[in-house]
């Protein structure tokens, strides 16, 4: 992947970094962190500037998130009601999926800039689930200079050595993804039993009060 990148970072430079990077921040498959990385050693090798890849990189990370954001807020309902019950996505879960995000939205997004296939779907899930522009643009800039900023780093330093480092973070993506579900799970529980308590504590004053002369 890093030689296949090494032609086009070669000939296009920066304009490669942003154009790649936008594409795979609103869902068109493209190697972000791989391009991140093989931008951060060419570098440190003289052909490219650091701090520019670094700014490139996060406007366009940044922008890229707000496209999804529109399409889920201006269109993604729409295909939502029309398609959704084929993929499982029935009103109820997405309801109960949009009520989550609100409360939780915010962490989820800086998260997911982290986890293949979340951080192409997060500004779509925020803009369906009516998140607010403003809080989800802070959340989206914080997770891309955190994002950008990590790959970044990491192809500076590791320089011959990027492949095999690569390789391992990769590889223990899976478990952050994993600790993330559990997390989602824990928090979701914890509201439905929430709610129970609530139901059964507000039935016992309203049998107490019929009981009361």
């Amino acid at each position: 992947m890093f030689a296949a990148l090494a032609p086009v970072l070669g000939h296009y430079g920066y304009l490669a970094v942003g154009v790649l990077l936008f594409l795979e921040d609103f869902g068109v498959p493209a190697p972000g962190e791989t391009v991140l990385i093989a931008a951060a050693v060419y570098a440190g090798a003289g052909q490219l500037n650091l701090v520019v890849v670094v700014v490139v990189g996060v406007l366009a990370a940044i922008a890229g998130d707000n496209v999804g954001y529109a399409i889920g807020r201006y269109g993604g309902r729409r295909l939502l009601g029309r398609y959704g019950r084929y993929v499982g996505l029935t009103p109820p879960r997405v309801q109960a999926a949009e009520g989550f995000f609100s409360r939780h939205g915010g962490k989820v997004i800086v998260i997911a800039r982290f986890v293949e296939g979340l951080r192409q779907a997060n500004g779509i899930i925020a803009g369906l689930s009516g998140m607010p522009w403003t809080r989800f643009l802070a959340f989206n800039a914080l997770g891309a200079l955190l994002w950008v900023g990590l790959w970044t780093t990491l192809g500076d330093l590791a320089g011959t050595h990027i492949e095999a480092i690569y390789t391992a973070l990769r590889r223990y993506e899976l478990y952050l993804l994993a600790a993330l579900a559990v997390l989602i799970l824990v928090l979701i529980a914890r509201r439905v039993h929430r709610t129970r308590a609530q139901r059964h504590a507000g039935r016992s004053t309203d049998g107490g009060s019929e009981s009361s002369p």
